[in-house]
């Protein structure tokens, strides 16, 4: 089999990108890539340090002449998101990831790549390995964030005592050729419905419905493009059948992601069954015409299930869960005036699972407008209180405003101008940042963000354009330069 990172330069970035993709590094699994940035670090002698959270900054020296430069925070986060394909022999938890060379891409087969933000963190090591004369840098700080995927919960929980520097460079955006001034705001809210079970009828079939296939991602920065989710689907589809009975409902892997599939296990009437069937496979023939473009391989399938279903939820109970669901704000809410074509406000639920006689939603929504999100969140909470489900308020975090006179972006944009040939988009995103968490602690740090070309993240095939890593390598290097002449 053929190396996929064969010739690819910078030869460090891609070395240490290479090894990330082997190493296991879920959400509150992360201890594996610490100890190989501290292994790293330990190799050079610099000192790294962690808070009570678990986030590592590494301590850089400045090369020589540049000591007395303002120290610059490099940062990212070590955490990924896995997601995989129900049919894969890869797993990203554990480390497996079959990385694939595709023209100009590298992607993942049938699991997450890690890009996001293995590129951050490869990015780091391989400019410190790089420094030199040509390309010099004040004193870094590398700072490598854990939990990112759930909340920002690693930012949240960071000391500000860690870290020092004036300015902060967040490697974790995914758009070539941008720089990223600012971001939504966002906060959980978990729905808990509680209802009676009820015994299946001696003679009800079993039947399991699937919505597979759609194409997910990321809940902030693809929100806009109209993708099915999987969740909110299968409760239309179920909604067009009467008097159905629930015995399970359960979709998504990942609160910041968007559902690419959900299965409900149902109990019907014998005498209804034909029937029953004939409904859902119109409804699903019908999501199949509607998302044919934002999702040609999403597929609604049709099966029996266990034929020894002991209890379901009741009929009522049942069509409570369906409108709840589809009640649920979702999608885009509301478009930025002020930069066209950014969303502005959105929500998404992301995960629905079924413990007993529990069911569990999780929904994330977001705003660019402190303003905007009491009505999202009110709206969640009415819907919520309608059905009789249990509503918690889960960890928010704060928007990032943009400042558009920070000698930081102006000291960005002419690097990028002069290496490029041609002015930089400078745009917000709709995706929540660290730095707006990171900003709140530090006030006066001046922030950006920016990163290489990463489509699809948060679900299988997520790739990493190959020509904007080098791109987004050599803005780096430069940018640290310009930041440590003064």
């Amino acid at each position: 089999m053929s190396d996929p990172f064969a010739g690819l330069e910078p030869a460090a970035f891609w070395r240490h990108f290479a090894a990330l993709t082997r190493i296991p590094r879920a959400t509150f699994e992360e201890e594996q890539a610490v100890a190989y940035v501290t292994r790293w670090a330990g190799e050079r002698s610099f000192a790294a340090r962690r808070d009570a959270a678990g986030n590592l900054v590494v301590a850089v020296p400045a090369t020589p002449g540049r000591e007395s430069a303002p120290t610059v925070i490099l940062q990212g986060h070590l955490d990924i998101v896995c997601e995989r394909d129900p049919d894969s022999l890869y797993d990203p938890r554990a480390g497996r990831i079959d990385v694939v060379r595709e023209g100009g891409w590298l992607r993942a087969d049938g699991t997450t790549l890690g890009a996001d933000n293995g590129v951050g963190v490869a990015a780091m090591l391989a400019l410190v390995e790089g420094a030199g004369e040509d390309a010099g840098h004040g004193p870094l700080e590398l700072l490598m964030t854990v939990a990112e995927e759930v909340g920002m919960a690693g930012a949240a929980d960071l000391s500000p005592e860690l870290i020092g520097g004036s300015v902060l460079l967040n490697l974790d955006s995914g758009h070539d050729g941008t720089l990223t001034v600012g971001c939504a705001g966002g906060i959980d809210t978990l729905l808990r419905l509680d209802a009676a079970r009820e015994p299946v009828a001696p003679g009800d079939a079993a039947l399991r419905v699937t919505v597979s296939g759609g194409r997910g991602g990321h809940s902030g920065g693809d929100i806009a493009a109209g993708r099915a989710n999987a969740i909110g689907l299968l409760a239309r589809i179920l909604g067009a059948v009467p008097g159905l009975r629930i015995a399970s409902l359960d979709g998504g892997a990942s609160r910041n992601a968007i559902p690419r599939d959900a299965a409900a296990v149902l109990s019907v009437a014998r005498s209804v069954q034909d029937a029953t069937r004939t409904l859902i496979q119109d409804a699903g023939s019908r999501a199949a015409v509607a998302y044919r473009r934002s999702d040609p391989e999403l597929r609604v399938s049709l099966d029996d299930a266990r034929p020894d279903l002991a209890d379901a939820w009741g009929v009522r109970a049942s069509r409570r869960i369906i409108d709840l669901i589809a009640t649920l704000p979702s999608g885009p809410l509301r478009m930025s005036t002020d930069f066209p074509g950014v969303v502005e406000a959105s929500s998404s639920l992301g995960i629905a699972a079924t413990d007993g006689a529990r069911l569990t939603l999780h929904s994330l929504s977001r705003s660019a407008s402190d303003d905007v999100m009491p009505e999202i969140t009110g709206a969640i909470a009415a819907a919520g209180r309608l059905a009789g489900a249990a509503v918690e308020p889960g960890r928010a975090y704060p928007g990032w405003r943009p400042d558009l006179h920070s000698p930081a972006l102006a000291t960005a944009k002419a690097v990028f101008e002069r290496l490029f040939g041609e002015q930089p988009q400078v745009a917000l995103t709709h995706g929540g940042l660290e730095p707006a968490i990171i900003g709140a602690k530090r006030p006066g740090l001046e922030m950006l963000s920016f990163g290489p070309q990463i489509e699809g993240a948060h679900a299988p095939g997520e790739r990493l354009q190959i020509a904007s890593a080098e791109r987004f390598t050599r803005l780096l290097a430069a940018l640290v330069d310009e930041l440590s002449r003064g």
